[in-house]
C-alpha cells in the first residue's frame, strides 16, 4: 500500500539536501559554497487507525495532522463482558 493519507491526500514528496562548506562572509570568510546536492524524501507521518466511515468501522491510513485536526471519527468503545462471568 502506498503512503497516502485517506483524508488529506498527503503523500511522499521529493526534495534535496544541500551540503555546504566554507566560512560565512559575516564571520570573515569568503562565503559558503555548495559542494553537493542529494535527492531525499519527505515522508508524511501516516498511522493506521480504526475510523467510522459511512457508518462502518474500518481501518484507514491517516496522517497525524488529520487526527489532530479532528477529521477522524473514532468508533465508540465496546463494553463487552463474556457470558460465563
Amino acid at each position: 500500500m502506498s503512503r497516502v493519507c485517506y483524508f488529506t491526500g498527503k503523500r511522499t514528496r521529493t526534495g534535496q539536501t544541500i551540503c555546504r562548506r566554507g566560512k560565512a562572509k559575516y564571520l570573515g570568510g569568503v562565503g559558503r559554497k555548495i559542494t553537493g546536492i542529494t535527492k531525499r524524501k519527505f515522508k508524511p507521518n501516516i498511522q493506521k487507525v480504526r475510523a467510522v466511515i459511512d457508518g462502518k468501522v474500518c481501518r484507514v491510513r491517516v496522517s497525524a495532522k488529520a487526527i489532530r485536526m479532528g477529521l477522524v471519527e473514532k468508533p465508540v468503545k465496546r463494553n463487552w463482558k463474556s457470558a460465563s462471568a
